[in-house]
């Protein structure tokens, strides 16, 4: 989140061009601080500003995600490859026995 800058030593100088006293603008910079500050936090807690999703932090979970999706992905078809190759084998071995049963029949 970007940081918001308040130069009071700027605006000291201003409102002394402007005709105020050094002190006056003194405590005019100090209210302005404070009203500042106060603005903010009632926009912070109004908005809940403190835990605000912004597009980086979604961009980051969605890859975060992805790449599980992929890797469950993997898992699963290397799973299945195993299986259908487990099957094949069996499957070769039962019609190879009953070749032999029968050949042996006749």
């Amino acid at each position: 989140m970007s940081t918001i800058t308040f130069d009071t030593h700027e605006f000291i100088k201003e409102l002394k061009n402007a005709g105020f006293s050094e002190e006056q603008a003194e405590i005019i910079t100090k209210l302005q601080k404070t009203a500042v500050a106060s603005t903010l936090e009632q926009a912070r807690h109004d908005y809940d500003l403190d835990n605000l999703v912004t597009n980086q932090s979604l961009d980051s979970r969605f890859r975060e995600s992805e790449l599980k999706s992929e890797v469950k992905l993997a898992e699963t078809k290397s799973e299945l490859i195993r299986w259908i190759i487990s099957v094949g084998l069996l499957q070769t071995a039962l019609i190879t026995a009953l070749l032999i049963k029968l050949s042996a029949v006749v």
